[in-house]
């Protein structure tokens, strides 16, 4: 599985970020098709700060990297990339790699 993760820096207006992306991003985001699965991890905390410095973290799930790639050339990908300098004031890292689970003993 080849997994997309984004991650979303504390913004200047926490509340805005939320409401823009809920309300703005996702609409436009939800339109991306060929993705096997898509979570959002809002974090409360981190250790060792009194406010976590990644506000968002998004996965976003494909069968290879070429298939995730394919998303994110298609207008629907493009048009929800274009979108993030509008609410990510943060930030806005994006990490590619292959997810390898290993089994809990």
């Amino acid at each position: 599985m080849y997994r997309l993760t984004v991650l979303y820096g504390r913004p200047t207006d926490p509340d805005e970020f939320d409401r823009y992306y809920r309300e703005v991003h996702l609409p436009i985001a939800e339109k991306m098709e060929g993705l096997t699965a898509w979570t959002l991890t809002w974090p409360t905390r981190q250790e060792g700060d009194e406010l976590p410095a990644i506000h968002l973290v998004v996965d976003l799930y494909a069968e290879s990297e070429a298939a995730i790639q394919a998303v994110l050339d298609s207008e629907a990908g493009q048009a929800a990339s274009a979108d993030v300098p509008n609410f990510a004031t943060g930030g806005a890292t994006f990490l590619h790699g292959v997810e390898e689970q290993v089994a809990v003993r």
